[in-house]
């Protein structure tokens, strides 16, 4: 009757540990993903100013060619 109850209670502990464990990776994706989702928006921002910087460059690019 002990082999029994001690398997029983080492499987609930296995359990419990895949419980935590899956609670911690939860938790590291979601940051992650903040994360990403910030990075992404700082992306945007600058590929937004890089763009408005390149077109009165180009412009005056393209005007020194016609002289």
């Amino acid at each position: 009757m002990l082999w029994p109850m001690i398997a029983i209670a080492l499987g609930f502990a296995g359990i419990a540990v895949l419980g935590v464990l899956a609670v911690r990776v939860f938790v590291e994706v979601r940051r992650l993903a903040r994360q990403v989702g910030a990075t992404s928006e700082r992306i945007q921002r600058a590929s937004e100013d890089l763009e408005r910087a390149a077109v009165p460059l180009a412009s005056r690019m393209h005007e020194a060619g016609r002289d």
